[in-house]
């Protein structure tokens, strides 16, 4: 099939063309001069398509017991696939113990280098050596309350236990900095709970939105 785009559309190289808000989403290559399949879906005439900037990811996973070898992350994997549904691309990751200074100097580190968004998972809980929320306040310019609301209030409906997780988001520079529980269903659960909003927020606070915003049709 032939994709055809106005004049103007501005697709650059690794940018990406979500049909219907996403339900497909591929991936412009320039040098092979042809689209990825990154998220299949159906492509109809009249379908609404927009291009998405691609959203520099990174992913922190913070656990002792991953950072010796022991355990096996899979809710770092998880959210990776998930981002990826929302044209991001991960360029960074890291496993870390459950050490307060650590996590938060990772953070500032990636913040600095100009990452988009990131991701955490694990530390969120009530245990003493959960300390991921304190080491995302350690950096924070600005909260965003929203987004942990909507994740307790979402995953009600799968555990009872759900409000007990402290998972939060905060801005450092033009980083959005989430912090997600540390089970591979929790962290995957509490994604969805936010993924309908999290793309706009991240173009917001990159600049985007005003390039991004508008929506166009296949034909």
């Amino acid at each position: 099939m032939t994709i055809v785009l106005p004049c103007g559309t501005g697709l650059g190289d690794g940018d990406f063309l979500a049909v219907e808000d996403g339900d497909l989403l591929l991936r412009w290559e320039e040098a092979s001069g042809r689209f990825k399949v990154v998220k299949p879906g159906f492509l109809s005439v009249s379908a609404r398509v927009s291009v998405w900037k691609t959203i520099r990811t990174a992913i922190l996973t913070v656990s002792d017991k991953g950072s010796r070898g022991e355990r096996e992350d899979t809710a770092g994997p998880e959210l990776e696939r998930l981002v990826t549904g929302l044209g991001g691309v991960v360029s960074g990751k890291m496993i870390v113990p459950d050490e307060r200074d650590v996590i938060a100097r990772t953070l500032k580190e990636w913040c600095g280098e100009g990452f988009d968004l990131i991701l955490t998972t694990g530390g969120t809980g009530l245990s003493q050596r959960d300390v991921t929320p304190e080491a995302l306040m350690d950096i924070a310019e600005k909260t965003v309350p929203g987004f942990g609301e909507m994740m307790r209030m979402r995953t009600l409906k799968y555990t009872e236990r759900a409000f007990l997780t402290r998972s939060l988001a905060v801005i450092c520079g033009k980083t959005l900095v989430i912090a997600f529980p540390g089970s591979r269903r929790g962290a995957a659960q509490c994604f969805e709970a936010i993924a309908p909003a999290l793309r706009h927020g991240v173009e917001i606070l990159a600049g985007w939105d005003a390039e991004c915003g508008g929506h166009r049709h296949c034909r």
